[in-house]
This record gives C-alpha cells, sequence and structure tokens, in this order.
C-alpha cells in the first residue's frame, strides 16, 4: 500500500493529496452523519488524465476506488467502506466550465463544478441550467449526474438524464470514453452515456459533462397555497396545467408538520399565514410577460375550493422567503434529530391514496411515530419520512424502523412505485434494489457491472 500511495501523490501532485485523519473526517462520513468509513488517502486531481492514471495505479495495486462529489448524498453513495483500504477520489479541483455555447444551448463543465456556479454561468449568457437542489451551493455536477438528481423543476424539464447532452468518462481499467458531443439527434449505436448516469461510479468515473441549456424562462411568479389534503394538490396541478400548459416551472408539496420543523429549527423561517393548514404547495411559473397569469389561474382553482389560502410573491424577495422555507427542510429535519428516510415515487394519479393508505399503516404499526411528508407532485416523488419516539432502546427502535420502511417499501411496491426516487441506492438501500428489482432486471444489472468493472474497483459495496 505504501508504493501505492506514493504512486498516487506522484500523479496529483503537492497540494492534490491528504492523508492527515482530522483533515479527512468530514470526507468519510454522509451527509447525515449515519455512516462513517476509512480511507488511507484522498486524491484530488485536476484532469481527466490524472484521474486516468490514478485508476490504473490502483487496478495494478488491487485497490479499490471511491468517487466523490460534494458528499451531500443521502444513501451513503460517496462514502468509502471501513476496511481502511480504499482510495477516496475527490473531483473538487476539476471545476472548470471549460465552454458555454449559447447558439447551441449547451455548456461544457467538468465534473466537480459546483450546481450553482453552472447556473450562475448559464445566466451570464441568458440561458437556463434548471437543475435545482437545496444542496445546490455545494453539490457538484458530477455527483448530480453519477446519482440522476431530481430537485425542484423536474415537472418540466426532466431528472439530470434529461439534461445531458453528451459525457467524458474514465472506465474501471482507465481507458477514456470521450464523448463529449453537443448534438440532439444521434442515432450511431448504443447510447452509452446513460449507462454511467445514476450508476453512482460504479460504472465509471464521470470527469466532464455537456449540459443542455434552455431559454431564459424570463420573469417568473411564486405562490404558496394552503390546501386541505394531498388530494387536492393532484387536481389543482391538472387544473393549472390546462390552464398555464407547460409554463409550471415547480409544484412542491409540503406538510404542516414539515413547515413547523423549518419554523422551529430555522432563523427567521415564517410561514406567510396567520393560521395552520394541513397541506401546503410552492408553486413557480414563468410568466411569459403577463404578471397576472399565476394569479387569473389560482383565483379560478379557488373558485373549485382547491385552495384555502395562497400567499404571493409581490417580489424577488419576497420570492426568495417562499423558497428559503422549501430548501430549508432537509437542514431542519437534520437539526430534529434522527429519523426514517424514505425518497419514494408512486403514480402522480395514486398519490393521496398511497398517503392515505401509508398513514392508516403507520398508525397500526406505530402510533407515536411522526408522518413528515414533502415532495415533489409533478413528478409523483415524496420524501415520506417517520420521526421515530425516542423513548425506547436504540435496539428497539432500529427493529421498529426496520419494520416500518419494509412496510412503506412493500407498499410503494404494490401500487407500481420506486423505492428510491432521486437519491439512489448507495449503501444504505441495496437490499431493497435486490428485493424489488430481482430476476433478469437485477441480474443485467450484475451482468454490466462484471462486463465494465471486472475487478469491482469502482465503488464497491454501493448499488449492487
Amino acid at each position: 500500500m505504501t508504493t501505492l500511495l506514493d504512486q498516487l501523490k506522484t500523479i496529483v501532485g503537492a497540494g492534490a493529496w491528504k492523508t492527515d485523519p482530522a483533515e479527512l473526517q468530514p470526507r468519510l462520513t454522509d451527509w447525515r452523519g449515519l455512516v462513517f468509513g476509512k480511507t488511507p488517502i484522498l486524491v484530488m486531481p485536476k484532469s481527466r488524465d490524472e484521474v486516468s492514471e490514478v485508476v490504473r495505479a490502483c487496478v495494478a495495486a488491487g485497490v479499490a476506488i471511491v468517487p466523490q462529489g460534494g458528499n451531500t448524498g443521502l444513501c451513503a453513495g460517496a462514502v468509502p467502506g471501513e476496511s481502511g483500504e480504499q482510495v477516496l477520489l475527490s473531483m473538487e479541483k476539476m471545476n472548470r466550465i471549460r465552454h458555454v455555447d449559447a447558439s447551441n444551448f449547451s455548456m461544457e463543465v467538468e465534473a466537480g463544478c459546483v450546481l450553482a456556479d453552472i447556473q450562475r454561468a448559464a445566466r451570464a449568457v441568458d440561458r437556463y441550467f434548471p437543475l435545482s437542489l437545496g444542496a445546490e451551493g455545494s453539490c457538484q455536477i458530477g455527483g448530480n449526474l453519477a446519482t440522476n438528481a431530481g430537485g425542484v423543476n423536474v415537472i418540466r424539464y426532466g431528472t439530470a438524464r434529461s439534461l445531458v447532452l453528451g459525457l467524458e468518462v474514465v472506465l474501471a481499467d482507465g481507458a477514456v470514453l470521450e464523448g463529449l458531443r453537443s448534438l440532439r439527434k444521434d442515432t450511431a449505436g448504443y447510447d452509452l452515456k446513460q449507462l454511467f448516469i445514476g450508476s453512482e461510479g460504479t460504472l465509471g468515473i464521470i470527469t466532464a459533462a455537456t449540459l443542455r441549456l434552455f431559454p431564459d424562462p424570463g420573469e417568473t411568479a411564486t405562490a404558496l397555497l394552503a390546501l386541505s389534503d394531498s388530494g387536492d394538490a393532484v387536481r389543482l396541478l391538472a387544473r393549472l396545467r390546462a390552464s398555464l400548459v407547460d409554463r409550471i416551472e415547480a409544484f412542491e408539496l409540503v406538510s404542516r408538520p414539515i413547515f413547523d420543523l423549518v419554523e422551529a429549527h430555522i432563523p427567521g423561517a415564517r410561514l406567510p399565514f396567520d393560521e395552520a393548514y394541513p397541506w401546503y404547495v410552492l408553486i413557480e411559473t414563468a410568466t411569459g410577460g403577463d404578471p397576472e397569469l399565476l394569479e387569473n389561474a389560482l383565483s379560478s382553482a379557488a373558485d373549485k375550493s382547491l385552495i384555502l389560502d395562497a400567499a404571493i410573491a409581490k417580489n424577488a424577495k419576497e420570492a426568495h422567503n417562499l423558497w428559503r422555507l422549501r430548501h430549508s427542510i432537509a437542514e431542519a429535519e437534520r437539526h430534529d434529530g434522527t429519523g426514517l428516510k424514505h425518497d419514494i415515487s408512486v403514480p402522480i394519479g395514486r398519490m393521496q391514496e398511497f398517503l392515505v393508505r401509508g398513514e392508516a399503516q403507520l398508525a397500526r404499526l406505530m402510533p407515536e411515530a411522526r408522518l413528515l411528508v414533502f415532495g415533489h407532485v409533478g413528478d409523483g416523488n415524496l420524501h415520506y419520512n417517520v420521526a421515530l419516539p425516542q423513548t425506547s432502546t436504540p435496539e428497539a427502535l432500529q427493529e421498529a424502523g426496520s419494520r416500518i420502511t419494509a412496510a412503506i417499501y412493500d407498499l410503494v411496491a404494490e401500487m407500481g412505485g420506486s423505492f428510491s426516487a432521486e437519491h439512489g441506492v448507495g449503501q444504505s438501500k441495496r437490499s431493497y434494489l435486490e428485493k424489488y428489482r430481482a430476476g433478469a432486471e437485477i441480474n443485467l444489472m450484475r451482468r454490466l457491472k462484471k462486463a465494465l468493472d471486472p475487478k469491482n474497483t469502482l465503488n464497491p459495496g454501493k448499488v449492487i
């Protein structure tokens, strides 16, 4: 191992590696602080050629590599194992925006670019990159693509998979897949980039990407709506889609207990209503030059008794404050303590059915537990989280949590949904992938992994 470490230090050069345990420690746990790993070295290559050399050296030494972006994931997919022998490879120094082509509506970026920087670079040329997450100030695009991130704008623009035109990838033997095309149409063989999007670094290390840009949506209108039940959110979305067509940028559903946490734990966060309501929807639309477009559409929906109350942002500051409520949810939950996180999706038309049946199921299994729900109505993705009472022993809580999670995922599967909508599989959901994607599907995944990474060099212990 000493020989390999010396090789890696030489490859990446001075200032691009760390072995001090104190400096490594923040990289060795997941964002939630639940999973911990070990590594002898962190390397921070500055180019795809250095990544390739690192991979070749590790393959020759029989040592595994764990790629890491911003380490903001919620399934511990970027945390090394406990053996202390896996090399941690950070993409943070590969953070150049190589080229922005406004006329082609595309941008070539390195994998370590922070998502918010990409958004700003697009706006600088009057273009728009729509991927938007709560962690966009620290998450990196390589990690976003490796997990096929979703975010708040999927309803109009799709997941990360839909936003990629081409990829540059270092394969498990150190070879480089040079696929940084910027074409909308290309039927020359298999679409290989799709293998690596969502693979969580288990099939190849994404080093750069050509991203799809869009016209700047221009002026937007933002509103927080109060609803009586979750079914009204589904009906409201259908009605607004009929009147607003494709102008809906985001449509976020949040339960009252979630906003209670935000108000309790996030300084200055306050809902704009005097009365508490069971459910809320945060909506953002492109106005198309009509400042009253959203207000008129909401007035029509209110006539149908779908909206109990509404707060429409009058300016950019008010809109920012409304979005701050939504983007602070993960941090508020983190302050609230350990709970069960379930990133699930169901068919949109069955969302209310799932919520009703799920709540009844939780009441049977553990009536004292608190249900904390929010999500993206337009794509059927719910963050269905459960706060357990901290009155039992850790062992009892773990056993109860396992039963609750299994029941939730079984209900999701029964309704044609998925146990992982946008957070990936990582370490924490591997057993569920085995359970719910059995047969030919899981076997094909194993064959792909074996074919592309026969020595299990890349991110072992994750996904599959």
